[in-house]
This record gives C-alpha cells, structure tokens and sequence, in this order.
C-alpha cells in the first residue's frame, strides 16, 4: 500500500528547499542571462548556490557525492524545487543531466562511472543524450529508423551521420551518441550507445536551433559525425542493446520531468490565486465569480491528480516493480493536465499574464514543450493502445 504520510527527514528536507528557492533563487529569475537560453556562467552560480545549501543532486548515489534519494523522495524534492523555472539548475536536476546519472549509474563500467560521475554530480559537467535525428529522415519518436552509423574496424568504431534536436550539446563535457552499429562485415549488430568526445575530429555543431522554451543550458542543436573515431572501450553497455538499455534512463526520466512541471504549475497557480484575491470586477474580486473560480478549481484537481500519478509511479519503482506503462501514462497526463493549469493561470491574469511581470508567461512557452519531448503523448498513447489490444489475444 501507498504511504502518502511524509517522513519527518522528508518533510524538512522539502521544507529546506523551498526556503532555499525563495530565498536564494527566485531573486535571480529575472537575471539577463537566461536568454535564448540559460548561459553558462548563470548555471554555474545557481549550482554553487545549491552546493552551499548542501542541497546538490538529491537524485544521485552517495558515493558520488549526491543524497541518494529514492523515487518518492526525489517526488517530494523536484516539486519543491522547481517552484522556480531555474530551481532545477541549482539542485543540478535538470534534463538531461538527472536522467544520465541513472543511466551511467546502472550501465557504464566501474571505469566510466569513475572518470564521468563525480563531476557530473557535482555539476561540474553538463552531458547530451544524441539520439534523436532530422524531423524528416531519420528516427525522432520511432527510434527503429535510426540511420547514424557506427561501423566497426579493427581500432574501434567511425560513426556517421547527423541528429536533430539536440539538447544542451554547447558547453557539454559528456556526449552520449545513439548508433545504429554494424561489424566488420557490415551485419547490423543494433542500435548501440557510445561516449563520444565533444572535441572529436569530424564532430560538428551545424546549427543552433530557435525553439519555443528558453530553459536549457546549451541551448538545443543540429550536430553532425563525418567518420567520427571511437574506441572500443568508448561504447556504453553493450553492443546492441542499445535502445534497451536506453529504456533504464527513458521511464524514470518521464517521471522526473512530471516532477519538475508539477512545481512549475503549482507556482502558477499560487500567482492566479493571488491575483483573483485581489483584482477586481464588475464589484466583486475575480475570484468572486463562477468562470474564475472554477478555473481554480480545475487547477486544484489537475495539480492533485498529477501529484498522485507522480506518487504511485514513484511508489512502484521504490519496489522494482516494472512501471513502463504507468510512466508512460503519467508523462501523458502530466504534460496535459499542468499545461491546462498554466493556460489557466494566464487566461486569469489576463494582460499581465502574457507578460515578464510574472513566471507565468515563461512556463507557458516552456510547458508547451512537454507534450513533445520524451515522446509526444500520440506516441505514448499509440503504445499504450498497442498493449491493450495485445492483451486480449
């Protein structure tokens, strides 16, 4: 059963974040270094802020200088912290760096874990997850059509190819290539995941894409591999299985981001209630009458019920139990429902809503994005609906 009661460690630790947030971050949000994107020297200051708090990498293993928090935990403390759209870069949180420590924690070898996490969790690097490819020709939400190559010779492996959307690649210090990788004599072995060094001969930066969101270090890119050299001892897991392992990183992390959004929403939702508290209309406060105060009360119950999607998913993979399908579910409710609650929150506000006066016209550009990446929701509900009818055969 469900324990919904926190923690009393719990408890003040959420509390100690959202102090922390208020006090030390959300002074900074209207900081001029967050434009196109989140530059470096911002992110930087954010993680020494988190790292004085001793509040750096709640999602990260011990021995690696993270707290170790589990699924629940992790629940508890993203919300909090990302009452703020930049708390998720001073807790060292954000996508996709939080979702490569699990996949490095239970894939890479003793070797790679050594030379690559401790300063990932110290948030002294920033990594890429390179998988996905042009909008047109080659794999995005299918990733079967995966076209980058990785064809092996006798000192390793030349990959080939471009990709597409690529997020956070400037500045990055751990690049993490999806490939689709053939032996020696040409037989596809399967997609592969290899490190590939941000400085390699052949690795290129082609364009800087102008996107929606502006809340990712880096920005997101169009890159390219020309007979890019790797190593053998470069590939990441096993040969193969790629995608597969992959899977490790890609259900945890849809949770992950409902976590973070949920914050997001729930600030928004604060600034509404504030506002229809004290604007008035037509002789009485906004929140005085019907229209606005049900559109509070649909913000509480999609908030409420999110929360509990979160808590249950985060509930089954505390116990190892296999939740592909209830992550995948979530991440479609989530990304839905906290959109709603922001469209909301700014239809409220009216004109000041779709200003910088507030965080809320921020979280709209960015929560839009939601529904898109780690699979749009018709993707999620394609597979989804794919099980169920194989259900009953």
């Amino acid at each position: 059963m469900i324990d919904f009661e926190l923690p009393a460690e719990l408890d003040q630790l959420r509390l100690r974040v959202e102090s922390f947030i208020k006090d030390k971050v959300v002074p900074l949000e209207h900081d001029p270094r967050q434009r196109p994107h989140i530059h470096e020297s911002l992110r930087r200051e954010l993680v020494a802020l988190g790292r004085d708090a001793g509040l750096l990498s709640p999602h990260a293993p011990k021995e690696y200088g993270g707290m170790g928090l589990d699924h629940r935990g992790m629940a508890v403390v993203f919300e909090a912290a990302t009452w703020s759209p930049l708390g998720h870069l001073a807790l060292n949180i954000q996508a996709p760096d939080e979702g490569n420590v699990n996949l490095l924690n239970q894939v890479a070898s003793p070797a790679q874990k050594a030379r690559f996490l401790p300063p990932l969790v110290s948030g002294e690097l920033r990594t890429v997850f390179t998988m996905t490819e042009t909008a047109t020709d080659g794999a995005g939400a299918d990733p079967t059509l995966l076209k980058t190559i990785a064809q092996q010779d006798r000192d390793g492996y030349l990959i080939s190819g471009s990709k597409y959307m690529i997020s956070g690649v400037e500045g990055a210090g751990i690049n993490i290539v999806m490939a689709r990788t053939l032996d020696i004599l040409g037989q596809d072995l399967g997609a592969s995941m290899f490190f590939v060094e941000m400085d390699a001969p052949g690795f290129k930066l082609d364009r800087e894409l102008e996107t929606l969101d502006s809340n990712m270090p880096g920005g997101h890119w169009e890159v390219s591999f020309d007979q890019v050299r790797v190593a053998p001892d470069a590939v990441l897991g096993d040969i193969g299985r790629g995608f597969a392992q992959a899977q490790i990183r890609l259900a945890p992390a849809r949770l992950t981001h409902c976590m973070r959004w949920l914050g997001l929403a729930k600030r928004c939702h604060a600034i509404a209630v504030e506002h229809a508290g004290k604007r008035h209309s037509f002789g009485k406060t906004l929140g005085e009458h019907q229209g606005v105060s049900f559109m509070l009360a649909d913000n509480e119950i999609d908030l409420h019920m999110c929360r509990l999607a979160i808590w249950h998913c985060a509930w089954l993979l505390d116990q190892h139990q296999q939740a592909r399908d209830e992550t995948s579910m979530a991440k479609v409710f989530c990304s839905e429902a906290l959109g709603r609650v922001v469209d909301r929150c700014m239809q409220i506000l009216g004109a000041i809503g779709i200003t910088s006066d507030t965080v809320i016209e921020r979280c709209y550009r960015d929560i839009r994005c939601f529904r898109i990446y780690d699979g749009p929701s018709e993707v999620h509900r394609h597979a989804l609906g794919r099980r169920i009818v194989s259900r009953r055969r």
